[in-house]
């Protein structure tokens, strides 16, 4: 790297580990130096980027917008030489992987392994989010999305698609009733995210029209996991995928409901990564590994 590029890098990286020190341990180097790196880098620009404590580093307005452009430029920086190296390289270096919790522990973990001992060169660093993510804030290579796709920018492979189940504990059922049809959720507790998702509200089929309708309940969750465990215990119906449902309606801790005007619904999944060339080798690799290793078609 040149020494503009590796400013750049000592910027970014102190500001991802929160300090010199940590940034330092990353990039092989001295705390002073990772520290001196950033200073040349403020100077030439003349204005300060990073506040500094003797707790930790706070980025200034100019540093926070200095960060969303050099990153991209660092990406764009590494897409152009995978794209000369990426036929003949072999897989190496860390490649970020960000997924949802359910399709992350059902899907991906379980088949992680192999993927390092095929490409013993890469360190995966894989974030479990149910909540949408900016690939380029959060210096993702990969993200594993559900729904419709919204962003043109972004490129996609797909990983199949699932059903979408409705599902309650025999338990709830037998204090609350089951639902006949979908207007009767309104007297039932309904479980849901405490995000904002791409379609808002539960879909359902009728006189084969497709309907949205809101639903409402006392607790709210993060991740589908979460979901799945309060429903388990009890707590109401939830609407998740079947991936993540089977197994607790094969023990018959689940029992599906509502299948008459729910069947047909699906959601497509997709694996999103950033760029205009070809990528680069660990990305094409992961890409491929998830489409052989982590499909879903129920």
């Amino acid at each position: 790297m040149d020494n503009r590029t590796g400013e750049i890098e000592a910027f970014l990286r102190s500001v991802d580990a929160g300090s010199f020190a940590a940034a330092a341990l990353q990039l092989r180097q001295t705390p002073s130096a990772v520290s001196r790196a950033v200073a040349r880098l403020e100077s030439r620009l003349g204005v300060r980027l990073l506040q500094r404590s003797t707790r930790a580093l706070t980025l200034t307005p100019e540093g926070e917008a200095y960060r969303q452009r050099a990153q991209s430029i660092l990406h764009d920086l590494d897409e152009l030489e995978a794209s000369f190296t990426a036929d003949r390289a072999e897989p190496r270096g860390r490649l970020r992987l960000n997924t949802s919790v359910p399709f992350g522990l059902h899907r991906v973990l379980p088949v992680l392994p192999q993927f390092l001992q095929r490409y013993p060169k890469v360190t995966v660093d894989i974030s479990l989010n149910d909540a949408l993510v900016n690939l380029v804030d959060e210096r993702t290579d990969i993200a594993i999305r559900h729904g419709p796709l919204r962003d043109s920018s972004l490129r996609a492979r797909r990983l199949g698609s699932s059903r979408w189940i409705i599902a309650a504990s025999p338990d709830y059922l037998v204090r609350h009733g089951t639902p006949k049809q979908p207007a009767d959720l309104e007297s039932h507790n309904c479980l849901n995210f405490n995000f904002r998702r791409a379609i808002e509200g539960w879909s359902f089929r009728v006189d084969g029209a497709l309907q949205q309708r809101q639903v409402s309940g006392n607790f709210y969750g993060n991740s589908g996991e979460a979901l799945r465990i309060m429903a388990v215990g009890g707590a109401g119906i939830v609407r998740l995928a079947h991936f993540l449902l089977a197994a607790d309606i094969a023990a018959g801790r689940l029992l599906p409901i509502l299948g008459s005007c729910h069947d047909g619904d699906t959601e497509d999944i997709h694996a999103l990564y950033l760029g205009q060339g070809r990528p680069s080798a660990r990305v094409r690799a992961m890409l491929d590994f998830l489409v052989e290793q982590a499909s879903v078609t129920e």
